[in-house]
């Protein structure tokens, strides 16, 4: 009885050990490097979402940086569940750039109640 009992408990501990070890290799990177490894081109070219926009449910619109140096480029990107298309391809813009091109934020519904219902007392 209690050989069956250590063998279940090893049996346990091998199960939990997957999912650990699958959770430090997405965190390590590692897994990452070496699909880039396996495509037979050499090195990948990196490649980072700028900005993301949800337009429903399985659509978003994505801004996607890819190459290095300066052979950088942002691709916008239409995305469903069925489809990737490039709507438009752009140089990358630098963050002061971006941040003066982009229209003003406005505050959120929560904070335009709260000044709505001061305003009114």
């Amino acid at each position: 009885m209690a050989a069956s009992g250590a063998s279940f408990l090893w049996f346990i501990f091998i199960i939990a050990l997957i999912p650990a070890s699958l959770w430090l290799l997405k965190r390590s990177g590692l897994a990452h490097g070496l699909a880039n490894g396996l495509g037979g081109t050499g090195a990948a070219a990196p490649m980072k979402t700028v900005g993301q926009l949800s337009l429903g449910p399985g659509q978003r619109l994505l801004t996607v940086e890819v190459g290095q140096g300066d052979e950088r480029t942002w691709l916008v990107l239409g995305v469903t569940g069925q489809n990737i298309q490039t709507l438009h391809t752009m140089k990358p813009q630098a963050p002061a750039e971006a941040a003066a091109g982009a229209p003003a934020v406005h505050p959120a519904f929560a904070t335009l109640l709260r000044r709505t219902r001061q305003e009114g007392q």
